[in-house]
């Protein structure tokens, strides 16, 4: 064998055990959701939680034990969006609003954000105004959408669109006196960008 060979052969051994030393994460449990206390802040906003209607949100990131909790999921899906962070989730938890008040939701009331359904442009107010309503079951989500407005989204058709929209939609609601979801909003009659 020639030296180019050896160092070729090398070179994909150290490879391999680097990338044997990476696994194993598979077989660690998913940290949980943490209760929300009296003096957690949101990690967007700066704002105090315990106290906020809607539902919240936490964050695990890859390769990194700290929660990072948040005021509303508006604000969790605005931090998970950012190009710094869009690759590196580990798992995050949203409360399902169908089994915990809207007004102070429970801390045994988070479920997996990815296996979530999310509901747009309804007319309740969360902690910084719009939020995305989560639930665990689809028909939930569904049932909220026909009494309170809205769109019916899953986990992966939320993007950053969609979060201006809601924000738009917030400050024309501030100056108009409407709810999101009436008339007026986004130009799309509760549609939001094609979803």
């Amino acid at each position: 064998m020639n030296r180019a060979t050896l160092a070729v052969r090398a070179l994909a051994m150290t490879a391999v055990l680097m990338l044997a030393g990476c696994g194993g994460s598979e077989d660690k449990p998913l940290a949980p959701a943490q209760p929300i206390t009296d003096g957690d802040s949101c990690h967007v906003c700066g704002m105090l939680i315990s106290d906020l209607p809607g539902p919240k949100g936490q964050v695990y990131l890859s390769r990194d034990d700290a929660v990072r909790k948040f005021c509303s999921t508006t604000d969790m899906f605005a931090f998970l969006l950012q190009p710094e962070n869009e690759n590196r989730l580990s798992h995050a938890w949203v409360h399902d609003v169908a089994v915990t008040p809207w007004s102070q939701p429970a801390d045994d009331a988070f479920i997996l954000a990815s296996d979530a359904w999310y509901v747009a442009g309804h007319d309740q107010r969360g902690a910084m105004g719009h939020t995305l309503a989560s639930f665990r079951e689809r028909h939930h989500a569904d049932a909220f959408s026909e009494t309170h407005g809205g769109e019916v989204l899953a986990f992966s058709d939320i993007d950053l669109e969609l979060l201006t929209e809601l924000a738009r939609a917030d400050t024309s609601m501030q100056h108009n006196g409407g709810m999101p979801g009436h008339e007026g909003h986004g130009g799309h009659g509760g549609t939001m960008h094609g979803h």
